[in-house]
């Protein structure tokens, strides 16, 4: 008789324990089908707002509701059982107070069961960041290149290209990581100022547009598989063209149904 060993998801602890000793792996996920494929071979899941682009075809991550994020990182936990998931907050979730940004970030967990939240934190919000890991609620803080600000930013643009900017980045890196921010997303940022800051950093640095020496990467899955549409970020590396075979396979499907070849009497029942 065999013995059933469960799997144990990786947690907030592991991936702190990973700095300096292996490279963390991430990609996003938004729903079953993708988070189970791509569970095995990482390291964390982010359930992003890019969901709202990826997933929605709305124009900006500003459009993210919380219901929303709640019902695609359910799907996501559902699906894994390996990688750890953390959860992105939407735009206006958080922000606020405190006290708001507690009471949705502990629905986000309570009704998902997922590992943590990522909030989009610069110095003004760190104390934020503390209220909330002082109740139990792990915290993965994002700088840099902020895409809920992107309407103060003026665009998608990189950060930290001049002295000025730097030094806010380094600011709010060092003011979130003071709040108990387990880890860092270093988005859109200067490369050697991302280095930096990964190398001076006792906690681990995720990059994605920043720096090889981060202490991981993560990108939307979406874009190196070819899915990202017409647009690709300068920091995207393609590793595949499914748009194309998905766009082949489907031709293929409509010629079939419109020639009759499709079903065959080997797809029905009863025949």
């Amino acid at each position: 008789m065999s013995t059933h060993i469960p799997t144990r998801r990786l947690t907030i602890p592991d991936l702190a324990a990973m700095k300096g000793r292996q490279k963390i792996v991430a990609l996003t996920a938004y729903s079953a089908p993708i988070a189970r494929l791509i569970d095995p071979l990482l390291d964390f899941i982010l359930v992003g707002d890019s969901t709202a682009m990826v997933a929605y075809g709305r124009r900006s991550t500003l459009a993210m509701r919380l219901e929303e994020t709640i019902s695609h990182t359910r799907a996501v936990m559902n699906s894994t059982e390996h990688a750890c998931v953390i959860a992105d907050m939407p735009f206006g979730s958080y922000q606020a107070s405190p006290e708001q940004a507690f009471r949705n970030c502990a629905q986000v967990l309570a009704e998902t069961g997922c590992d943590a939240v990522k909030l989009e934190s610069n110095l003004a919000l760190a104390p934020t960041v503390a209220f909330l890991v002082e109740r139990g609620i792990p915290v993965m803080a994002h700088v840099g290149l902020m895409p809920q600000f992107v309407n103060v930013m003026g665009g998608y643009k990189a950060q930290g290209l001049t002295e000025t900017s730097a030094a806010t980045i380094v600011e709010d890196a060092r003011a979130n990581f003071a709040a108990g921010a387990f880890g860092l997303l270093l988005e859109g940022v200067a490369e050697p100022l991302a280095r930096r800051i990964s190398e001076q950093s006792a906690q681990p640095c995720i990059g994605i547009g920043a720096s090889p020496a981060c202490d991981g990467q993560i990108l939307v899955t979406e874009d190196l598989l070819g899915l990202g549409g017409q647009r690709k970020p300068r920091f995207v590396k393609q590793y595949a063209d499914l748009a194309a075979v998905i766009r082949v396979a489907c031709a293929r499907y409509a010629n079939d149904v419109r020639q009759g070849e499709f079903p065959e009497l080997a797809h029905c029942y009863g025949s």
